[in-house]
């Protein structure tokens, strides 16, 4: 038996994408006219994470290991084009 899951969260795609657009994202707009990419908002939540990770003397670990791989679920295109809508 075959069934569709039902995978979106409050309006995006997932939860992966809808919590890192929540925490790193939101209330964030391209005020200087700059359309966003979704590689450019990938690489922001990589650095912040690595960023936060150097910070607190972590460096390497499980921790950073699962906060990537929970990245890789992200929508970054869903995200991307929320930022660009006010451009």
């Amino acid at each position: 038996m075959t069934t569709t899951q039902n995978t979106t969260h409050n309006g995006w795609t997932n939860y992966a994408t809808w919590r890192v657009n929540l925490e790193m994202f939101d209330g964030h707009d391209s005020t200087d006219g700059y359309k966003v990419t979704p590689e450019d908002c990938e690489n922001y939540a990589q650095a912040v994470l690595l960023e936060n990770e150097t910070e607190h003397g972590t460096e390497g670990g499980l921790v950073i290991d699962y906060a990537l791989a929970f990245l890789e679920d992200v929508n970054w295109s869903e995200i991307a084009e929320s930022i660009n809508e006010n451009v």
